[in-house]
């Protein structure tokens, strides 16, 4: 796309004048709105939404309160961003403050080099994340097996997207279209995406993160609702050079030889029919205590997180932003990501400021 189309395509998107309410799905896609100002430079009338594709941001509080517990006699490991996560009395940052053992690692595969050099020890990962993330936490189960290393464990708390905006879509939550994964759908294809925009009468349009990409699929999702009958559904693939129908499918049959469908508890939302995986049974030696996580105390009542990801409310309209719940302290999982509906408006309004 030239100079010339991106601009041309920037005037439709400014002029428009019937209202729009869009929700990027994607995390990724929400901090990449609030990084290139695409908010300020579309209409009014079209108001762009954040919705629930922040793993940080949808993982319960019994969750990490589980892994807290979990630390006391093993070696937890975890992403960055979940160290800060807020559980229903401490975070794993404040536990391993008091002396826990919680380790931070930019791989699951790391975990193999610790775990070969202490045996003795067994090491978990917090297994975070959706599509994008799984095959990951599949390849470790994978090299574990062929390695016969059996000191390592998984505490699943895996998603999948398409059916959390299946509920969205069936609770009417006056969402017009969708701005779908680009790196849910690499891995998955969009062919679930499609059933929905068929089942339900919505708009798709699955986008890349660069600046120009979100405004190709803005464009063609505005159009595409502009001209579609209020019973029709859509989809349009504007990240080509890395999606397909189908996806990849060699990641998707690593996932698939580990993990099988369960019932998800979402953080500010509740539970989910089938909307998360577990470990397949043959698998379940590498469990690290995942069934019967199903409660999500709220460890700060007025927090608004689960309305900001499901669209309800932005971010500045819950009592706590900017004021008590900031980066520095979140009071909420949505503030702690960079990915997060709460962090991103958080950085757009300082950069303003």
């Amino acid at each position: 796309m030239d100079a010339t189309d991106l601009n041309k395509k920037l005037q439709y998107l400014r002029e428009y004048d019937r209202h729009l309410r869009i929700m990027e799905i994607c995390g990724s896609h929400t901090a990449a709105i609030s990084r290139s100002g695409l908010r300020q430079l579309v209409s009014p009338d079209i108001e762009l939404i954040s919705g629930p594709g922040c793993p940080v941001c949808v993982t319960p509080s019994s969750y990490i309160d589980r892994l807290i517990e979990l630390a006391g006699e093993n070696v937890v490991c975890s992403f960055g961003d979940m160290l800060r996560v807020p559980g229903s009395r401490e975070s794993l940052s404040e536990a391993k403050g008091r002396g826990l053992r919680i380790e931070m690692l930019y791989s699951p595969l790391k975990m193999l080099d610790m775990a070969r050099k202490e045996p003795e020890k067994t090491f978990v990962f917090a297994a975070v994340g959706f599509e994008t993330t799984i095959p990951a936490y599949a390849l470790l189960l994978a090299e574990a097996l062929e390695e016969k290393i059996e000191n390592v464990k998984l505490l699943s708390a895996l998603k999948t997207m398409p059916e959390t905006v299946g509920m969205l879509c069936a609770q009417d939550a006056g969402i017009d279209g969708f701005l779908a994964p680009g790196h849910v759908c690499a891995v998955r294809g969009y062919k679930e995406y499609e059933i929905l925009a068929k089942k339900f009468g919505r708009g798709f349009a699955v986008s890349g993160f660069e600046a120009k990409e979100l405004v190709d699929a803005l464009y063609e999702l505005v159009k595409g609702l502009d001209r579609k009958d209020d019973n029709e559904g859509f989809i349009v693939n504007c990240y080509r050079k890395a999606v397909d129908y189908e996806g990849n499918k060699k990641a998707a049959e690593l996932t698939d030889r580990f993990f099988e469908k369960c019932d998800s508890v979402w953080r500010g939302i509740g539970n989910i029919r089938n909307s998360g995986l577990i470990l397949k049974e043959e698998y379940r030696k590498f469990d690290a205590g995942s069934f019967g996580l199903n409660e999500d105390k709220a460890r700060y009542e007025a927090c608004r997180c689960g309305d900001v990801i499901c669209g309800k409310i932005k971010p500045d309209m819950c009592p706590l932003f900017k004021k008590s719940c900031t980066p520095l302290s979140p009071k909420g999982a949505c503030m702690v990501s960079a990915e997060g509906a709460c962090r991103a408006y958080y950085d757009q309004e300082s950069v303003k400021q």
